[in-house]
């Protein structure tokens, strides 16, 4: 092979070297584009609610609670409460997000009696996530570092203080902050041995 033709050879297996790294390049950031959009969407609230089973379950009673509506207009939809914002933790969390799409083909929570009866266990299994995760999208908006503590109500700021001293995070105590709590068992709200209610509420005298 003469000279002239190697470096004919040459210069076109590096034209087509660079051909591919360009192409590769450009479908690279397509992919990428894409991909993360895709991820963004299935973020939104529109994508969230776009099923029935949460749209006329869950979805309800959060637009009751503070975190749809306030005096300051700060709202937390879905995605910042069930999804982490850190890109590993995001992806982790979606993949097991997607075992939610065999419960929607099998019609696990499709009325809201199913999903009355599988409500604890789901709670449960969310609470378990965040109890496991120090309420990481919990302090994505709320950080016991910042409170102010001066402008708390004494209940609050006694909880928050002894909550950070016992290493407690916030679904520890606060269950049910956005969604209907189910039944469970809880000490709040228990009857326990005191005064009679008679006594405080004597029965009106016979006539």
């Amino acid at each position: 092979m003469t000279d002239e033709k190697k470096k004919s050879l040459w210069q076109k297996l590096r034209a087509l070297g660079l051909g591919t790294i360009l192409v590769s390049f450009v479908a690279g950031i397509v992919f990428w584009g894409g991909f993360n959009t895709v991820m963004e969407w299935t973020n939104t609230e529109k994508f969230c609610i776009s099923c029935h089973e949460m749209e006329t379950n869950v979805y309800q009673e959060y637009r009751n609670t503070i975190h749809y509506q306030n005096r300051t207009g700060v709202r937390a939809i879905c995605s910042d409460c069930h999804v982490p914002r850190e890109w590993g933790a995001k992806m982790i969390r979606k993949i097991q997000a997607s075992r939610e799409l065999y419960g929607k083909l099998m019609g696990t929570i499709d009325t809201p009696e199913k999903f009355r009866a599988e409500r604890l266990r789901l709670a449960q299994n969310e609470w378990r996530r965040m109890k496991a995760n120090d309420s990481r999208e919990c302090r994505n908006c709320h950080s016991f570092e910042y409170f102010d503590y001066s402008v708390q109500g004494r209940r609050s700021n006694q909880a928050h203080q002894s909550g950070l001293a016992a290493g407690q995070t916030c679904i520890d105590c606060h269950k049910g902050i956005a969604h209907g709590l189910p039944p469970i068992e809880q000490d709040i709200g228990l009857e326990r041995p005191a005064v009679a209610p008679d006594v405080f509420h004597p029965p009106a005298a016979q006539q």
